[in-house]
């Protein structure tokens, strides 16, 4: 396993360092409620390949039902870690929005780049140079927050393979 993680990240982990970015984010609404993204359609493809592919367990926590069901999201735990596939490019990357960030840092883990943002109640990543994006929530009740990236990341390698 690699990973790299900038070193103002390196708080969020203990030593020695292990592999893990959390996403986080608050839902309200139904029990396991996962706001569902509008994928184009190479993107939904992709989605599809990932979802099938999912492990059952991210940092220890059971896989579970997500409402609406969909394709596009996953789950894990309570407080749950939230998975979100075919999410639009994280305004901080896209050049001409007022929110561009050149020198935003990236973590890689297990060979997939993830853009990390933290908010109250955790972390969100999102990954980077990928066809399509994929955001993973993490709440601040896992630490630390990275962990479940590192049994995502194979997943999202084989269904979307090529780095950008």
């Amino acid at each position: 396993m690699n990973v790299f993680v900038p070193a103002r990240l390196r708080p969020l982990l203990p030593l020695p360092a292990t592999v893990l970015l959390t996403v986080a984010g608050c839902s309200s609404g139904p029990a396991n409620a996962v706001a569902v993204p509008s994928p184009s359609p190479s993107a939904a493809a992709i989605c599809r390949a990932l979802h099938d592919r999912l492990p059952g367990t991210v940092d220890g926590l059971a896989r579970h039902a997500t409402t609406p069901a969909s394709p596009f999201t996953a789950a894990w735990g309570n407080p749950q870690v939230e998975l979100r596939c075919g999410v639009p490019r994280p305004r901080s990357l896209t050049p001409g929005d007022p929110h561009y960030d050149p020198t935003a840092e990236a973590v890689g883990v297990n060979d997939v780049t993830w853009l990390p943002q933290q908010f109250d109640g955790g972390y969100r990543f999102t990954t980077t140079g990928r066809a399509a994006f994929v955001e993973v929530t993490v709440p601040s009740a896992y630490k630390p927050e990275v962990n479940p990236l590192t049994d995502l990341a194979a997943a999202v390698k084989r269904a979307d393979p090529t780095e950008l």
